[in-house]
C-alpha cells in the first residue's frame, strides 16, 4: 500500500490552499469546481483540503482545526534543505513558530510551525 493523500478539514478551503502556496511554496494539482476540495501537488502522497461545512453532512463527527486551539495530535513534514529559509518563508506568510531551527543528535536539522488552521507542520531536512 502507499499513502496516497492526507486530507485536512478547514473553515476556508480557498484560503488554505493560498496559505500553503505562500507559506511552503506547495502548488494546486486539483480545485474541485464546487471550491469544496483543493488539491495540493507535495510529491508522492497530496495534501487536500475539504470544507468543514462539506464534510459534517457526509462524515463522523469531528473536532475542528482553530489556530486558537491546542493542535490536533497530528504532524505533517515538508522536507527542504534550507530549513532556516522554510521557516522565514512560512513566518512571513503567517506561521508561528512552535520549535525554533535544532540540529538533532541524528543530523537531521528540525523546526516546527503552526499554519493558520492550527496544524503542526514540520520543516526538516531529509534523514540520513
Amino acid at each position: 500500500m502507499n499513502l496516497g493523500y492526507v486530507i485536512f478539514y478547514v473553515a476556508d478551503v480557498a484560503a488554505t490552499a493560498a496559505f500553503y502556496e505562500q507559506a511552503f511554496g506547495v502548488t494546486r494539482r486539483f480545485t474541485a469546481e464546487s471550491g469544496q476540495y483543493i488539491e495540493m501537488d507535495t510529491g508522492a502522497t497530496a495534501l487536500g483540503f475539504t470544507a468543514e461545512a462539506f464534510m459534517a453532512k457526509s462524515c463522523v463527527p469531528f473536532t475542528q482545526l482553530r489556530a486558537a486551539a491546542t493542535p490536533p495530535a497530528i504532524e505533517i513534514a515538508f522536507i527542504t534543505d534550507d530549513v532556516a529559509a522554510a521557516v522565514a518563508r512560512a513566518v512571513a506568510a503567517g506561521a508561528t513558530i512552535v520549535t525554533p531551527l535544532e540540529r538533532k543528535p541524528w543530523g537531521q536539522t528540525v523546526a516546527v510551525v503552526r499554519d493558520k488552521d492550527g496544524v503542526l507542520v514540520e520543516l526538516c531536512t531529509k534523514m540520513g
